[in-house]
């Protein structure tokens, strides 16, 4: 498999990592929850060794941005969807420029 098509498959298994991570967190009740703070605690740690493979072949400033964009997307949506938080024509405007900056970035900041 070509390694930079393998960086991108570790960057969205980062992304992932990170995203279960902030659901554990929410669950982990301010780390009074053992289990669901121990699980934020590993993800969180995935995301950053998966990260750190990533950047053996792509560049950093891109990698982060595409991390964080997705990362904090992926967490509000998964907020409204598995949380009921509220989906205002705000919020949902913020996530649609994010997205749209990811995707920018993805295809033309190589």
């Amino acid at each position: 498999m070509d390694k930079t098509l393998t960086a991108w498959l570790l960057l969205a298994a980062s992304i992932a990592a990170e995203v279960i991570g902030n659901l554990a967190l929410r669950r982990a009740d301010g780390f009074s929850r053992l289990l669901p703070g121990a699980a934020a605690l590993g993800c969180f740690a995935l995301a950053v060794w998966l990260m750190s493979l990533v950047l053996r072949r792509l560049e950093m400033g891109l990698t982060y941005a595409v991390w964080a964009g997705c990362g904090i997307a992926g967490t509000a949506l998964l907020g409204i969807l598995l949380h009921g938080e509220a989906a205002s024509v705000a919020r949902m405007a913020g996530l649609t420029l994010i997205v749209a900056g990811v995707v920018v970035l993805g295809a033309f900041g190589r």
